[in-house]
């Protein structure tokens, strides 16, 4: 039983910490909370900021984890604005870097995230160079795409990945124009492969986006202190009012390596090591979230994953971990995304290379389907795209490992639940 003295701490105030801390109360534990966010706004999550919030469709009040009374009901003890400078791992103390005070912890939760990769190239200090992480980006671009849409101002997106697309997707909704520009053949390639990046290229194109493949920013240019235009690799230059940089995120592990905790691979993705209970090197850390290196049983593989699902549930098997409990940390990576009349929800896990074959269930052309990534008749992942209430079967096809008939997968005829002995 955890003793009601022990003080347990939590680094990272986004959903994972938020959840972890929710946790720990559900879970009975009496002991002291400490969460320790390094934003002044009360933790939220961030899909919204990228979608919703941005579209303007959902409030500021509704990306918020929990209402900011819940922590002070539970006896959260919440620190905003607050940084963690330093751990101490032989006398378990956090330093704060405000005042320099510490604090003393029997189990340590790191939940420190993500941060954007910024560009490396001339240009970057003008005004209108923007990156998109926190509450405050999202407001501020808010602002930005509404002025663009207002004055036929152009938008230049360095990436393609989903951060890139969805906010392509919010800047010709207000009106702005939108040059997405993108070092490999297909939006979303390292995600999805070409077979499924060639739709969103489509899709996006239909809406006006129009796509510079297999160039990369080279400076961008300005007058005046404001961004005037952006320049490619090959020569080309693009009109620009505002520049969004989406070239993926880096995580935070600054602390982790400090303190002498394990890191990955940055190749692999790095991040902080931790085994299958989300316990780093040191047996009273953990790491959750962005942050987290895991070992993934049904993939045989380490996972270092960046979406919402993913903090949702990894904080909260965290939390669990640091009770004591006997859990293993084995959720199928799941990601959602909306982009105009285009739902879509992943599971799985299929970098391009681990797959033989794509079966289509549906019909592509209306974007109504379900895309399922297979190797050697083995479903690793499936997609569906304006197809809803089939997360729960995909997900059962890929933890069976089970060998399916691909003519019954591609069958719209035949329910997935039959394919699953």
């Amino acid at each position: 039983m955890v003793d009601a003295d022990q003080t347990f701490v939590i680094v990272g105030g986004g959903l994972a910490g938020a959840k972890a801390a929710e946790t720990l109360r559900a879970e009975g534990f009496t002991g002291r909370v400490i969460l320790i966010c390094d934003e002044r706004d009360h933790p939220y999550e961030r899909p919204p900021l990228s979608k919703g919030y941005l579209l303007g469709s959902a409030e500021r009040g509704s990306v918020f984890v929990h209402e900011p009374a819940w922590y002070a009901q539970h006896d959260v003890e919440l620190h905003l604005g607050a940084t963690a400078a330093s751990l101490d791992r032989a006398a378990k103390t956090v330093r704060f870097g405000e005042d320099g005070t510490t604090v003393r912890y029997d189990k340590l939760l790191l939940a420190t995230g993500a941060e954007p990769r910024r560009l490396d190239i001339p240009g970057t200090d003008l005004v209108g160079v923007h990156h998109l992480r926190r509450l405050a980006h999202s407001e501020r671009l808010k602002g930005v795409l509404t002025s663009l849409g207002r004055d036929n101002g152009h938008l230049v997106i360095a990436g393609a990945g989903w951060i890139g697309l969805e906010i392509a997707a919010a800047a010709r909704h207000y009106g702005a124009e939108v040059t997405v520009v993108h070092r490999g053949p297909t939006p979303l390639h390292s995600v999805l492969g070409p077979e499924l990046g060639a739709l969103f290229a489509e899709l996006h194109s239909e809406h006006g986006v129009r796509f510079h493949f297999g160039a990369s920013l080279t400076e961008i240019t300005g007058q005046d202190g404001m961004v005037l235009a952006a320049r490619t690799d090959d020569g080309e230059e693009h009109p620009a009012h505002a520049v969004l940089a989406a070239i993926g995120a880096a995580p935070r592990t600054a602390l982790a390596e400090a303190a002498g905790l394990e890191l990955a691979d940055p190749a692999s993705g790095g991040g902080v090591l931790v085994d299958e209970r989300l316990r780093t090197s040191d047996p009273d850390i953990y790491a959750a979230g962005d942050v987290a290196s895991f070992p993934h049983g049904l993939f045989g593989t380490r996972l270092r994953v960046e979406h919402w699902a993913n903090a949702l549930n990894g904080g909260p098997a965290a939390a669990r971990s640091m009770l004591g409990r006997d859990e293993i940390y084995d959720r199928v990576p799941y990601f959602f995304t909306d982009q105009y009349d285009l739902g879509m929800e992943y599971s799985g896990w299929a970098p391009p290379g681990s797959y033989d074959q794509v079966v289509i269930r549906g019909d592509a052309g209306k974007r109504e389907f379900i895309a399922f990534w297979v190797r050697e008749g083995r479903v690793l992942a499936g997609m569906n795209v304006n197809v809803w209430d089939v997360t729960g079967p995909i997900q059962a096809l890929i933890r069976s490992r089970e060998v399916v008939d691909t003519e019954a997968l591609a069958d719209p005829h035949v329910p997935l639940e039959g394919l699953v002995a």
